[in-house]
């Protein structure tokens, strides 16, 4: 098969979807490998490494579109790349299409096989290839959010930690999944007084066996969230619904009643954000303020650390991309994870979650290649 991967360009997205170690075990399995030129600059990798690896370096990234078979990436295409689909084209990267009705039309319209990282799921329930840039993400709304409570930024000027005499910072964490337990970890690790929610009662026993007395646990309801965010100092949002629009647990009646200065880093928002006063921000103009609140939004968080961020997630999806590579997609949907990443094929959309969202009509990928 012919694979492909272009240089990113969403705002300072500098991940790449291949490293130079996966090209070379495309390569060994017979497939031939077509990266756009400067496309692994940001993470790290030269041109000179991936053709040592066996590529093949293209000029630019409108001759890779036109000529692969299957183009893994990292993020979800923009409108520019749009034209640039084609039928039977399969896609292998982030989608998040519930937040993102221009780009499913597109999709559909292409006739693109689109096969979205984030709502590949195995039969233990786990999102493979999601985990690891939720685990970065999960790091980084603390590390980030640390910063934004800097009184330069608008935050309150409180320190996470605090020093002896001081108080501590109020970390209030929603939702428990990946992403809310390595904030967790990072939050206590820190020193911060923390607060985790989830309407999950087996996970919050899961996440006090393993945090003990450094953290309080509560289940999540509206309640609950309006009561301890009166007193937050960082709220960190990380519900999620694989493939589906999040929920808006962060209600827009609670921001008056917290303090001024506060941070809310809604982690959840590449599928719509779990917060009503959520709108998408970028690396070069992360945060707004509303209602005193300091709103941290970026659609693309791990993108800040593409070195980590890239490694991390080619670890995950290279075994699925052989995979898809060696058998078809059609033959590699034998394998639950990979069939239940694709959202649309042969112009239908095949993600019930997706469809829900959007009002779509949903079609059984098992009606479509039987």
């Amino acid at each position: 098969m012919k694979i492909g991967c272009v240089k990113e360009i969403k705002n300072n997205e500098f991940r790449v979807g291949l490293t130079p170690d996966n090209v070379k075990a495309y390569v060994a399995a017979g497939h031939h490998v077509y990266i756009e030129k400067g496309a692994g600059v940001g993470s790290g990798f030269t041109d000179n490494e991936y053709v040592d690896a066996g590529a093949n370096l293209m000029d630019n990234a409108t001759d890779v579109w036109n000529l692969v078979e299957m183009m893994v990436k990292v993020k979800e295409p923009l409108e520019s790349e749009y034209p640039l689909f084609h039928d039977g084209l399969i896609l292998y990267t982030y989608l998040h299409l519930a937040a993102d009705k221009a780009q499913t039309d597109a999709l559909l319209a292409g006739k693109v096989k689109a096969v979205a990282y984030e709502t590949m799921q195995e039969k233990d329930r786990s999102l493979p290839c999601l985990a690891p840039m939720s685990q970065i993400a999960g790091r980084l709304s603390i590390q980030e959010g640390a910063k934004y409570l800097e009184k330069k930024f608008g935050g309150e000027g409180i320190l996470l930690a605090g020093v002896p005499g001081t108080p501590k910072a109020n970390v209030v964490i929603l939702g428990g999944g990946t992403v809310g337990m390595n904030a967790c970890k990072i939050a206590v690790g820190m020193g911060a007084n923390v607060t985790i929610l989830d309407i999950n009662l087996k996970r919050l026993e899961e996440l006090d066996n393993m945090f003990g007395a450094h953290i309080q646990t509560l289940v999540s309801t509206d309640s609950n969230i309006e009561r301890v965010l009166k007193d937050a100092d960082l709220v960190i949002g990380s519900v999620l619904i694989p493939g589906g629009s999040t929920p808006k647990l962060f209600k827009k009646k609670y921001l008056p009643e917290m303090k001024n200065g506060a941070v809310f880093v809604d982690v959840a928002i590449d599928q719509g954000g779990c917060g009503e006063s959520s709108r998408v921000t970028t690396h070069d103009d992360p945060v707004y303020i509303e209602d005193g609140v300091v709103h941290y939004c970026v659609g693309n968080m791990p993108g800040a650390v593409p070195r980590t961020s890239t490694i991390a997630l080619t670890n995950a999806t290279l075994k699925y991309g052989l995979e898809i590579a060696a058998k078809g997609l059609e033959a590699a949907c034998e394998n639950q994870a990979i069939a239940l990443g694709v959202n649309t094929y042969a112009g239908k959309l095949t993600n019930k979650n997706v469809a829900e969202a959007l009002g779509y009509d949903f079609t059984d990928l098992k009606d479509l290649i039987g």
